[in-house]
């Protein structure tokens, strides 16, 4: 396995795809939903309210899932990402998600709801992908 061209394969997926599903899980039950991913290299982050429940269920319990590709990518290629989740409040990654993105959902980034969800992957599986022998699954 070439793990530079898995990687490279990767995040062409992520730097074409937005759209994906985090799923989360609280009292032993799943939650899944979908959000607008950004990605700075490997690792993506996602803006939301401190006061949503995914806030809360993160804060009980920081392992995701993340669906991420398929409809966007030229050949259906898409990746699962198994992860870690932190709460980020610091001015700097907002200002950085703020300036860099869409300004969608909140009015401001001095919103004190404003918070980013930044995702640590553990695993990232390539599927699809024309050019390599998928599904393969790289550890970080």
């Amino acid at each position: 396995m070439d793990k530079q061209k898995v990687t490279q394969a990767i995040e062409k997926v992520l730097n074409t795809s937005k759209i994906g599903v985090l799923s989360t899980a609280y009292n032993n039950k799943p939650n899944s939903r979908y959000m607008v991913f950004y990605n700075d290299g490997l690792n993506l982050y996602t803006k939301t309210s401190n006061k949503s429940s995914k806030v809360k269920e993160i804060q009980s319990n920081p392992e995701a899932y993340i669906l991420l590709g398929y409809n966007e990518t030229t050949n259906n290629s898409f990746v699962e990402i198994e992860a870690s989740i932190d709460i980020v409040e610091d001015q700097k990654v907002i200002d950085w998600l703020w300036e860099t993105q869409d300004k969608t959902f909140f009015d401001s980034k001095e919103d004190s709801n404003l918070c980013v969800l930044k995702i640590n992957p553990k695993t990232i599986t390539l599927m699809n992908d024309d050019d390599i022998d998928t599904p393969i699954t790289i550890d970080l």
